[in-house]
C-alpha cells in the first residue's frame, strides 16, 4: 500500500481519464492496495475534507440593510420624513411600513444561490467502501482522499471522481451531470485529452448514480476539485442580473427626484423674491410640493401588481421564488432549454422497428404501454400476420431484465431505460413474454455489448428453446449468418441492408439496438463463446427519448410572440438536431448550423458572440459552455432565460435573467438555482408564464401611467399657487387623503386587467424601452394639466361665489378625486381608444374601486371628524354638478389628447 509523504493534492494539471490506470496511480503516489489509514488520515489534514465549501455569507444585517439601498426607498423615506415634520404620524407609520415590508421581502427572498450550492452538497455520497491497510471497509465519505481506492456497484452514489481501475458491466446515470438521457458505459480504457465531460468513459463524477455493474477507482479529486465542486463554483460566482424593471424603476426614480427637487428650489425661490412668503409659510409649500411630488405609492404598487403576478403563476403550475422574475419574464428575447427531462420527456421509446421485409412504427410516448405497432400502409400490425416482427418483439422483451410497473406519480421503469423501452415494445405489441421460462444468461459487457439468454418459449402444447440476444448492431451483425423473413423462412443476411437501415434510423437521431436469435434445443446453459456464430438477425429498434407533447405547439407560439428557442444539451449532435427539427426549433430543410462543446471549446468569447443568436442548437456541451452562451447572448442584448433540470443547468440558471427549473424530474440544485419553479415539468407551462409575464408589464405601465398624474396635478396647483401668490388650494394633510384614497381604492384595480388581444403576437419589447415611454409620459404630462388646471379653475370659482376657504378645498380635493376617476378608464386602453363598451367590463377590480372612492370621499366631505382631522367641509349640488361636468371633460379631452399622441407618434 502506499504511504508516501508527498502525494500530490489533485490531478488538476493532468487528464487521469486520458491516462492509463497505472500512470494514474503512479502520479497520485498510490497503487492499487490502497492506502494505510495514517496516510489517509495524513493527506486528509492536509487537503481536507471530501466535502463542498460553505458559501461566504454577509451578516444577516447587511444583507438587510442592503435591500433598502434602492432610489424608490429613498423617495419613501424622504415621503416618510416628510410627513413626521408636517406631524402626519398616520401616514407616517403607512409609508415605513411599506419601506420595511419591501425590503423584508426582497431580504427574504435573496441567496437562491447559497442555497443552489447546499443542495448540490446533498448530492454528495453519505460514506463509502473504501481500501485501506489492505481490507475493505465503509468509510464516511468527507474522509476520502486523493488516492484512495473506492468500489462502486449498482445503486451506489459515487462519492468523489474516480479514475477507474477496473469495471465490470458498469454504467452509470450521469443525465444530471451531462444531460445525456441514458446512463453512460464506462471502462477504464483511456480516452483522448480532449474528450468532454459526456465522454470521459474512463471516469465516476461525484454524486451520479451507478446504475449497472461493479467497478473499483482510485479517487482523483475530492470536495472543491470534483466536477460537482467545480458547477458549486461557477454557481457561487454568478452576479445577480437586475431586471429590466428594477433598472427601468431606478431610472424613472432618478429622474423624478432631480425633477422635483429643481421644481423645489425654483418654488422657494420665486415664493421667497417675488411675494415675499415667510419661512413659516415657504415650509409649509415645500412639505406640500414634495408630498404631492413624490410618488410614494409607486414601490407599494409595483409590489402588488407582482404578487397578483405570482398567484396567477401559481394557478399556471408556475411557482416563482424571485417576484420581479414574473415581469422579467414579460422580456425575455431568447429561450435556451435543457433537451433530456426539459423538452424530452426522458422516457426511453421504441419508434422505429425494422425487420427483413417490413417497417413499423410504433405509436405511444414513454413507459406507458399504450400505442399499436403500424404498418408502412398505416394499418395495425397483427402478430399472428407478422411473424417477422413476432420473433423481434419477444426477444426483445424476453432479452432484457428491465421492467415498467405503474406508480400513484404514472409509469415508472425499473432497470436500465433502454431495456425498459423494450419491455413496453413487447406490452405494446401484445407478445407473451410472461410466459417464457428464461434457463440461462450471458450479461450485457461493454467489451461485447449485448447481453443474451436461454429461453424456454411457449409453442402449442409444447415450448421451443431458443438464445434471444440484444445489443449494438455492429456486434450481433458480425455474429448473424441468417435474417428472417416476413414468412417466417431464415435465408442468409444482407450486411449492406441491415447498415443502410441503421444510418438512417441514426440520422433521425435514434439509438438503434439490434435483435438476433438462435435455435437451442438441447442446450443446457451458454456462455459468450456459444454465440459467435450462427445467429439468426430479427431486425433493428429505433429508440429515442420522445419530445413532450405539448412542446412543439409551445415553442411555435414562442416563435409568433418573437422568442427564439435555443436547446443546449450534452447529448450527441444527431440526436440533438434530430430532436430540434421534429420540435420545430430549426427548420426540417436546409443544412442546420449546429455547435457542439469542441467548437466552443475552439472558440474566442467574442467569437461565440457573433454566432450566438444564429446558432440554434449547442449539443456535447459542459456546464461552463451552457454559462457562455448565455453570457454571449446577453452581451448581444438578449433577455434571457434558461430552463434545465440537472445540476450542470445549475450555473447557467443562476446566470440567466430569468432560471427556470423543472419541478418534478429537476434536481434540488436546479430548482434552488432558479427563479421560476415549474409544477408541472411542461415546457408549454414558459410560454404561458411569459404571457403572464407580458400582461403584469402592461398593468405596471397602465398603473404608473395611472398614478403619475395624481401627483402630478397636486404638484402643479402647488406650485401655480406659490408663482400667482394665492393661498394653497391643497393643504399637505389633504393631499395625504387624496394619496391614500386613491391608492386604496383605484390603483391597485389595473393590476387586475387582463391581458390584451394579441400580447402574444406582438414582438418582445427592447431591454432599453423605458416603463414610462416617451409617448406615455406625453400622456401623463397632457392629463396632470388637465387634472390639475380644472381642480383649481373650480378652487378659484369656488373662492369667487363667496364659499369658504374649506369649501373650496373640499372642492378640489374631490375634483381631483373624480378626475383621477376618470382618467382610471382612459387608462385601461392606453394605445388605443377607450370610447368603447369594453372599458366598462372586462375587470371586476373597477367598479370595486369606483364604490370604495364613493364611500370614502362621502366620508372625508360629509363626516364631522373628518373636517377636523383634513379641514375638509360639505358642499352642495352645484358644487357636485360642476365637479361631475368637469369629469366628464376630463375623460373626453385625455381621450382627445390620446388620439393626437397616436397620430404623431405613429407617424415617427
Amino acid at each position: 500500500m502506499a504511504t508516501v509523504t508527498n502525494a500530490p493534492q489533485t490531478t488538476a494539471d493532468a487528464k487521469p481519464w486520458a491516462e492509463s490506470p497505472q500512470d494514474v496511480l503512479e502520479l497520485l503516489d498510490a497503487s492499487s492496495g490502497g492506502l494505510s489509514g495514517t496516510e489517509a488520515a495524513r493527506r486528509l489534514e492536509r487537503d481536507g475534507s471530501n466535502t463542498l465549501p460553505e458559501p461566504t455569507q454577509k451578516p444577516a444585517w447587511r444583507r438587510l440593510l442592503a435591500h433598502f439601498d434602492d432610489v424608490l426607498i429613498y423617495i419613501l423615506i424622504a415621503a416618510a420624513v416628510l410627513k413626521a415634520i408636517s406631524g402626519d404620524w398616520i401616514d407616517f407609520a403607512v409609508i415605513s411600513v411599506v419601506i420595511v415590508a419591501t425590503a423584508v421581502i426582497g431580504f427574504i427572498q435573496e441567496g437562491r444561490a447559497a442555497s443552489a450550492l447546499a443542495s448540490l452538497q446533498d448530492m454528495q455520497s453519505l460514506d463509502a467502501q473504501a481500501l485501506r491497510d489492505d481490507s475493505w471497509g465503509v468509510v464516511d465519505a468527507a474522509t476520502l482522499v486523493v488516492g484512495d481506492v473506492v468500489r462502486v456497484r449498482s445503486g451506489d452514489r459515487v462519492p468523489a471522481d474516480l479514475r477507474l481501475l477496473e469495471a465490470s458491466s458498469l454504467q452509470a446515470d450521469e443525465a444530471a451531470m451531462t444531460g445525456e438521457s441514458v446512463p453512460a458505459q464506462k471502462d477504464v480504457v483511456p480516452v483522448c485529452v480532449e474528450a468532454g465531460l459526456g465522454d470521459r468513459s474512463s471516469m465516476l463524477f461525484s454524486g451520479t448514480i451507478i446504475t449497472a455493474g461493479t467497478g473499483e477507482g482510485v479517487v482523483v479529486a475530492t470536495g472543491a476539485d470534483t466536477e460537482i465542486g467545480r458547477i458549486s463554483s461557477l454557481v457561487s460566482d454568478q452576479d445577480q442580473l437586475d431586471t429590466p424593471l428594477t433598472r427601468q424603476l431606478a431610472h424613472l426614480g432618478k429622474q423624478l427626484s432631480i425633477l422635483i427637487g429643481l421644481l423645489a428650489v425654483v418654488m422657494l425661490l420665486v415664493g421667497r423674491i417675488f411675494h415675499d412668503f415667510t419661512g413659516d409659510e415657504l415650509m409649509s409649500s415645500a412639505i406640500g410640493f414634495a408630498v404631492a411630488a413624490v410618488p410614494e405609492g409607486l414601490p407599494a404598487l409595483v409590489t402588488v401588481t407582482l404578487a397578483l403576478g405570482v398567484q396567477q403563476m401559481a394557478k399556471r403550475n408556475a411557482i416563482t421564488r424571485k417576484m420581479a422574475s414574473v415581469e422579467t419574464l414579460g422580456s425575455v428575447t431568447t429561450i435556451c432549454s435543457d433537451k433530456t427531462g426539459t423538452l424530452t420527456q426522458n422516457e426511453m421509446t421504441a419508434r422505429s422497428v425494422v425487420t427483413a421485409d417490413g417497417i413499423y412504427q410504433v405509436e405511444g410516448t414513454g413507459y406507458q404501454p399504450t400505442g399499436r405497432i403500424t404498418t408502412e400502409a398505416g394499418e395495425t400490425a397483427d402478430l399472428a400476420n407478422h411473424p417477422d416482427l413476432e420473433a423481434l418483439v419477444l426477444a426483445a422483451g424476453v432479452a432484457n431484465d428491465a421492467r415498467v410497473e405503474q406508480t400513484d406519480e404514472g409509469w415508472r421503469v425499473v432497470g436500465q431505460p433502454t431495456e425498459g423501452a423494450m419491455d413496453v415494445l413487447a406490452a405494446k405489441a401484445g407478445a407473451d413474454v410472461d410466459d417464457v421460462v428464461r434457463l440461462a444468461q450471458v450479461p450485457f459487457e461493454s467489451a461485447h455489448k449485448f447481453s443474451a439468454t436461454l429461453d424456454d418459449v411457449p409453442d402449442g402444447d409444447g415450448t421451443r428453446r431458443i438464445i434471444h440476444a440484444l445489443g449494438a448492431p455492429d456486434r450481433l451483425l458480425d455474429r448473424s449468418s441468417s435474417q428472417l423473413t416476413a414468412t417466417g423462412e431464415r435465408v442468409p443476411v444482407d450486411i449492406e441492408a441491415w447498415e443502410r437501415h441503421i444510418d438512417e434510423l441514426s440520422v433521425q437521431g435514434l439509438r438503434v439496438l439490434a435483435v438476433a436469435e438462435r435455435p437451442a434445443d438441447g442446450v443446457e446453459s451458454i456462455e459468450l463463446a456459444d454465440l459467435d456464430t450462427d445467429l439468426t438477425f430479427l431486425g433493428l429498434v429505433g429508440i429515442v427519448d420522445p419530445p413532450r407533447p405539448e412542446v412543439t405547439d409551445a415553442i411555435a407560439d414562442a416563435h409568433t410572440a418573437g422568442i427564439r428557442v435555443k436547446m443546449i444539451t450534452g447529448d450527441h449532435k444527431g440526436t440533438a438536431v434530430a430532436i430540434a427539427r421534429e420540435l420545430g426549433i430549426v427548420g426540417t430543410d436546409g443544412r442546420v448550423e449546429a455547435l457542439t462543446g469542441a467548437d466552443l471549446d475552439a472558440m474566442r468569447q467574442d467569437e461565440l458572440t457573433l454566432v450566438a443568436r444564429d446558432v440554434d442548437v449547442y449539443a456535447r456541451t459542459s456546464p461552463e459552455h451552457k454559462l457562455r452562451i448565455v453570457r454571449a447572448l446577453q452581451s448581444q442584448g438578449e433577455v434571457v432565460a434558461m430552463t434545465g433540470d440537472g445540476v450542470n443547468d445549475a450555473p447557467s440558471i443562476t446566470r440567466a435573467d430569468v432560471g427556470v427549473a423543472m419541478g418534478i424530474k429537476g434536481t434540488e440544485a436546479t430548482k434552488e438555482a432558479a427563479d421560476i419553479v415549474l409544477a408541472d415539468d411542461n415546457f408549454a407551462t414558459i410560454e404561458r408564464a411569459v404571457e403572464e409575464g407580458r400582461r403584469i408589464y402592461d398593468n405596471i405601465r397602465k398603473s404608473v401611467a395611472f398614478l403619475l398624474p395624481t401627483n402630478g396635478a397636486q404638484a402643479l396647483i402647488i406650485l401655480v399657487a406659490v408663482m400667482v401668490g394665492i393661498a394653497l388650494p391643497l393643504a399637505p394633510v389633504q393631499i395625504l387623503w387624496i394619496n391614500l384614497v386613491t391608492a386604496l381604492t383605484l390603483s391597485l384595480a389595473l393590476a387586475g386587467e387582463p391581458a390584451e388581444p394579441g400580447i402574444m403576437r406582438r414582438p418582445p419589447r427592447a431591454p432599453s424601452e423605458q416603463v414610462l415611454s416617451p409617448r406615455t409620459l406625453v400622456q401623463v404630462l397632457w392629463t396632470s394639466l388637465l387634472i390639475g388646471g380644472v381642480t383649481l379653475w373650480l378652487f378659484i370659482i369656488e373662492r369667487n361665489t363667496g364659499g369658504s376657504y374649506a369649501m373650496a378645498q373640499t372642492t378640489a380635493v374631490t375634483m381631483l378625486a373624480f378626475g383621477q376617476l376618470a382618467y382610471l378608464f382612459n387608462c385601461r386602453f392606453l394605445n388605443t381608444s377607450s370610447l368603447t363598451w369594453r372599458v366598462l367590463v372586462g375587470n371586476r377590480m373597477i367598479w370595486y374601486g369606483v364604490a370604495g372612492l364613493l364611500a370614502l370621499q362621502c366620508l372625508f366631505i360629509y363626516a364631522p371628524f373628518m373636517h377636523i382631522w383634513f379641514h375638509s367641509a360639505p358642499i352642495g349640488f352645484a358644487e357636485w354638478g360642476r365637479i361631475f361636468g368637469m369629469t366628464i371633460v376630463v375623460f373626453l379631452l385625455v381621450e382627445a389628447g390620446k388620439w393626437v399622441i397616436r397620430k404623431v407618434f405613429d407617424r415617427r
